[in-house]
């Protein structure tokens, strides 16, 4: 399965100069904050029962090792981390977990998203973007990736909690071959916690007993390739819990990543998932509004293939109608989260290393 990385490793330097030099907010409405920066590879975030934002960063990888592949050269480490911000203050509060990477750091897999279930424990997922099967030959200090892992932020300690990628490899639920499985947003809810499984493509729950089980497999879709007509897997890589207890599921699609193809689905456990929401490109993550709108954020608005790393943040209004929420700035995002204020808070220059940021926004 294509996966982001295999995309964004072929742009050019000149494009995030570009980027960089970009301005960060427009002049009107909304205003936006820059709140931390200096992060490595950012993706999902979660505001903690503390009321501190908790930042997933994938990592910079490392030199146990690297390995040459079909996506190139990828070293591994254990950079990946969760970053603690608050007003005053930035530090990483968990560290030492799986991380690979471009070997300059930039395109990281690792840790890409937090949700909290009680006072410091939350549940992280831990990228692994391939075969479960090729973990064995993988330095033992990052073979958890592929695993829901959980930490805890008072304390930086991280234990095993469920093999997603086990799961994908002893039951297929999509059928593609071989198995492919990356974990990359989770969801807790009552009694558990649900997890995507982008290279799988579906979502699972897994219990308070450490039970993996199946809840939606997302099906592939036919499309106009460059080719012509050619298969189109779903690839969901985030999911929230919305108002009505619904998981919302957003997918990022793969392959030729046609622009408006993603869509977000509605899924009712033991009934087929629905959509919700259509017309996006390349959705990276999902959140609610206060007042129960959902928020959609794109990698890439213009496509995985054009070479054009400009994100948006949208939102579904009542009426079913998409506005924009923030353009201007938005280069690569790669989670979005609502904080306890209603403020909204979008990580950015989420495939570079040192350069990623965290965007506040006040509507």
């Amino acid at each position: 399965m294509p996966t982001r990385r295999s995309f964004l490793s072929s742009l050019s330097v000149a494009l995030l100069v570009g980027a960089l030099l970009a301005p960060t907010a427009a002049a009107a409405e909304p205003t936006v904050t820059v709140v931390a920066q200096g992060l490595d590879n950012p993706r999902g975030m979660e505001v903690g029962p503390d009321g501190a934002l908790y930042v997933a960063e994938a990592g910079r990888g490392g030199d146990l090792a690297c390995v040459d592949g079909p996506e190139g050269e990828a070293c591994f480490g254990t950079s990946g981390a969760i970053t603690k911000v608050t007003p005053t203050s930035q530090r990483r509060v968990i560290t030492g977990l799986p991380s690979a990477a471009d070997p300059d750091g930039n395109f990281g897999g690792g840790p890409s998203d937090i949700s909290f279930q009680g006072i410091g424990s939350a549940y992280i997922p831990l990228n692994l973007g391939g075969d479960p099967a090729d973990r064995a030959g993988l330095p033992a200090a990052v073979r958890a990736s592929g695993w829901l892992v959980r930490g805890n932020v008072r304390t930086g300690t991280w234990a095993k909690v469920a093999d997603i990628a086990g799961f994908e490899g002893a039951n297929n639920p999509d059928g593609v071959e071989p198995p492919d499985s990356n974990p990359y947003s989770a969801a807790t809810g009552r009694n558990g916690v649900a997890v995507v499984d982008a290279g799988g493509n579906s979502l699972l729950w897994v219990g308070a007993n450490k039970r993996t089980r199946l809840l939606a497999v997302f099906p592939e879709e036919t499309v106009q390739g460059p080719g012509g007509a050619m298969s189109m897997q779903a690839v969901p890589n985030s999911v929230v819990r919305g108002p009505d207890g619904a998981w919302y599921v957003g997918e990022l699609t793969g392959f030729p990543f046609p622009v408006g193809g993603a869509k977000v689905f509605r899924v009712v456990p033991g009934q087929a998932p629905e959509v919700y929401a259509e017309g996006f490109t390349n959705i990276i993550d999902l959140d609610f509004t206060l007042d129960g709108r959902l928020l959609v954020l794109e990698l890439a608005t213009n496509g995985m293939l054009s070479g054009d790393l400009s994100g948006r943040l949208a939102i579904v209004e009542s009426d079913g109608s998409v506005e924009d929420v923030l353009t201007d700035g938005l280069v690569a995002p790669g989670g979005v989260t609502v904080g306890f204020s209603g403020a909204i808070f979008v990580s950015n220059f989420s495939v570079f290393a040192g350069a990623g940021q965290v965007l506040k926004i006040d509507l």
